[in-house]
């Protein structure tokens, strides 16, 4: 399966605000044994148990619920659960939240994940335990605590200039269950729900997900996009019906448009899948892609039923500099963190890779005299002799 297969969705005219394009996704059949709803957690900051002596700390303003039933008839979605007045009337606190578990079943037909945050974790906890073996290059506090703590950067939808606008303008189509989310024409993300009655209450919490810095700087600096527009001619059009079919001619070329040129994008991210929770007959798993520099790379999460159909897709692009770091780990551990045989297998020497560790920020794994000794290796020949 690849990370984001978007077979059995249609693609609609995309609707462009500046420089965000936003290309509706639609079902001509929903899912219809598996709904899901938002719950509404706050604004404060969420720590998430992990694993043993691990947390995720995180901004998570909701989770999803999903229900489903094991016999295909169709499931009825929960409802939304809202903050309560009093929590609304609350002074701004910093109050911690504390929760068990990405994915935690409440019931035999209901699930409670943290959307997109089981994909970010899955990002951060990549060979987070460090060198597999003792090499004399690294440091004692990679072989004791290995990337421990480990973070990363990203921006909530709010800021992200025009997004906002764009989800509250933009119109919804009649069975639009997800969205292809585009600024400057660079694909941010990817959403996709069971039901288009799901996509209407989930819409509004496009806004509150976290986007990697590449899509912020991106819709902040970027000029607005190209809109596509029909053009229909008025030679041989002579009654409504041939206005109708010329219409709807337009209209088709204006969703093969995005077909052909962009979402096609979509369906070229392969990666690595890692199960997160069975859901009867669905299977809720996590991401990682190739990291391929310079190329395009998201992370995510979807819920597939039994014929692997994707019915619930939620994607992050990550930046450049993210991918370089999942890049040189997913290498370091391919070689058995071998800092010699990993340059070789990269085509540079070990100084080169040792300082491209530490401007990637992992220059804490080193020992600190190795890592001086590939910087005087590195610097030119006339710089070395300087004091």
């Amino acid at each position: 399966m690849t990370a984001m297969d978007l077979t059995g969705l249609e693609t609609r005219p995309s609707q462009v605000w500046g420089a965000v394009r936003l290309v509706p996704l639609v079902r001509p059949a929903p899912v219809e044994d598996l709904r899901l709803h938002p719950r509404i957690l706050g604004d404060g900051p969420s720590v998430v148990s992990v694993g043993p002596r691990a947390a995720y700390f995180s901004y998570i303003p909701h989770a999803f619920v999903a229900d489903w039933t094991d016999d295909g008839t169709p499931a009825a979605a929960y409802g939304t659960h809202l903050a309560a007045a009093a929590d609304a009337a609350a002074p701004a606190t910093t109050a911690l939240r504390f929760h068990r578990r990405m994915a935690r079943r409440e019931e035999k037909h209901r699930l409670r994940f943290l959307p997109l945050h089981m994909a970010l974790e899955g990002y951060l906890a990549l060979h987070f335990g460090g060198p597999s073996f003792a090499w004399e290059e690294w440091s004692h506090r990679a072989l004791r605590s290995g990337l421990s703590p480990r973070a990363e950067q990203a921006y909530t939808g709010a800021e992200i200039p025009g997004l906002a606008d764009a989800l509250r303008v933009f119109e919804i189509h009649p069975g639009q269950c997800g969205v292809l989310f585009y600024v400057a024409d660079a694909l941010a993300a990817v959403f996709v729900v069971p039901h288009p009655d799901d996509y209407r209450v989930l819409h509004p919490t496009l806004v509150q997900d976290l986007y990697g810095e590449l899509v912020h700087h991106y819709a902040l600096l970027m000029p607005s996009v190209q809109e596509f527009r029909a053009h229909v001619a008025d030679e041989g059009i002579d009654s409504l019906a041939g206005l109708r079919a010329a219409a709807g001619e337009q209209e088709r070329a204006w969703a093969a448009f995005h077909d052909t040129t962009m979402a096609a994008r979509a369906a070229e991210q392969d990666g690595t899948w890692r199960r997160v929770h069975r859901m009867g007959p669905f299977t809720l798993a996590r991401f990682l892609p190739e990291f391929r520099p310079r190329q395009e790379n998201h992370i995510g999460e979807a819920i597939t039923d039994a014929a692997g159909r994707t019915v619930y897709l939620k994607t992050f692009r990550l930046s450049e500099s993210q991918v370089r770091r999942g890049h040189l780990l997913d290498r370091l551990a391919a070689h058995d963190w071998h800092l010699a045989d990993t340059a070789a297998g990269l085509g540079i020497d070990e100084a080169a890779l040792g300082l491209r560790l530490e401007s990637a920020g992992f220059g804490f794994l080193l020992r600190q005299d190795v890592l001086d000794g590939y910087r005087k290796r590195a610097a030119p020949r006339g710089q070395r002799s300087r004091r």
